[in-house]
């Protein structure tokens, strides 16, 4: 692989947006969101309540941008305007990210509700990014730049992690009166990094059109054509077991990630350890993706997806008998191995698979998918606190979610898993 010919300004500038909006995906969504529910906008109640509500919320914010998914894929294929609403949904986002640094101590529902709005921002306009995938490079190259993205998304939100575990330790420095404030203002500059970070992508990566037009009716039209949708999808059998395997195993990967610190924290660990551990998560996520990304091009994706699944498996055994702080750093460090190369891989593998003149038909479906499935998973955590107050419960409900993914994978026959559309064949 010429790495001259595949990254260019339009490359870099779409990849950039991972670095832009994995600063919510870390910050917000995986670290300071949940410590500062449990700490601050929900003082003095019950962890389990703490965990109810933050998988409850997360939930609903999955079940409404599935039930989305659909319009936006059908305007993504219009051509034209995925970029458009791109801009419009991840400043919606960044914006009531930035809100969030103002909400009060104890007032956990204007919490919700921003956070709400935020993640539907954050997870619809990844519709919209993720079909820009072929207009930025050539389908032998989509495991190498899907990985590219993901790995820039690491190293773009561990570099900012970084600075708010500096403010959150030495507020003082930063002209700021305490870890609360510090932790407010964390808030405000995820908003800021998000919108800013976004420019390059609008200014640089082109859309072609496909000359498909929408009507006046676009709602109606776009549920006729997600039926459509799914009668083209039933054609493509290893399209189908794809996604019924990375439902199951995608929603485990996703609610390790949002449920690590709430965890830590209902285990007695130091808010300042939690941070530090998943920052580490993600400076090792940067070269780890990368290197998945050079595997998935190599040997094919469906490998490095096995072995990421394994390592799932692996670790959520492992936890449940965690007592001690050190072994949660050791945990961070492993997933931040496999955590982006499984979502990087997954991405490339369908894009590979699916028919590749109706890009954001085909990634607005995927996309309901993987917001369907992450519906799964905190819905099983809502249901586990609600009848359990021990956390480690959660943990043992993952386990099925990686290892059902992993043998519906193996459904699609080794001649179909390329690692790009002209070249290698899994064996």
């Amino acid at each position: 692989m010429n790495l001259r010919e595949v990254l260019d300004r339009k490359v870099i500038a779409w990849s950039l947006y991972d670095w832009a909006n994995s600063a919510f995906a870390l910050s917000v969504l995986a670290v300071l969101y949940p410590l500062f529910l449990g700490s601050y906008w929900s003082v003095g109640d019950s962890g389990a309540s703490v965990t109810a509500r933050l998988a409850w919320i997360t939930a609903a914010a999955s079940a409404i941008v599935s039930l989305l998914a659909p319009v936006f894929g059908t305007i993504a294929d219009t051509g034209g305007f995925r970029k458009r609403f791109l801009l419009i949904l991840a400043l919606v986002g960044a914006f009531t990210t930035a809100m969030l640094g103002f909400v009060s101590e104890g007032n956990w529902p204007w919490a919700l509700g921003l956070y709400l709005i935020a993640s539907i921002g954050f997870y619809s306009s990844t519709v919209f990014y993720d079909s820009l995938i072929i207009d930025v490079t050539k389908p032998r190259y989509y495991s190498f730049v899907s990985s590219l993205g993901f790995s820039l998304g690491y190293l773009g939100g561990a570099a900012l992690l970084a600075l708010h575990v500096w403010m959150l330790t030495s507020p003082s420095t930063f002209g700021l009166a305490s870890s609360t404030e510090a932790m407010k203002f964390a808030f405000i500059s995820v908003g800021v990094w998000w919108a800013v970070f976004l420019l390059p992508l609008i200014a640089f990566v082109p859309e072609h059109r496909s000359g498909i037009a929408v009507s006046s009716h676009a709602i109606r039209a776009a549920y006729v054509e997600l039926k459509s949708t799914i009668r083209e999808v039933r054609r493509y059998r290893n399209v189908v077991f794809f996604l019924l395997a990375y439902w199951f195993y995608i929603g485990g990967v996703f609610t390790v990630i949002f449920m690590a610190a709430n965890y830590g924290q209902r285990l007695g660990f130091t808010q300042q350890d939690l941070v530090k551990a998943l920052m580490i998560t993600n400076f090792v996520g940067f070269p780890a993706t990368l290197l998945y990304g050079f595997f998935g091009h190599r040997f094919g994706p469906r490998r490095g997806i096995y072995f990421a699944l394994a390592v799932y498996v692996a670790v959520s055994s492992w936890a449940v008998f965690m007592t001690e702080v050190h072994q949660f750093y050791i945990m961070a460090i492993i997933i931040g191995c496999v955590q982006g190369g499984v979502q990087g891989l997954s991405r490339s593998l369908y894009a590979s698979l699916i028919p590749p003149d109706q890009p954001g038909e085909f990634f607005g479906f995927y996309n309901m998918v993987t917001k369907f499935s992450h519906v799964l998973g905190p819905v099983l955590v809502g249901l586990a606190a609600t009848f359990s107050e021990d956390p480690k419960f959660v943990l043992l409900i993952l386990l099925p979610l990686f290892i059902g993914g992993a043998l519906l994978l193996r459904q699609i026959p080794a001649v179909a898993l390329r690692s790009d559309r002209q070249g290698h064949i899994e064996h």
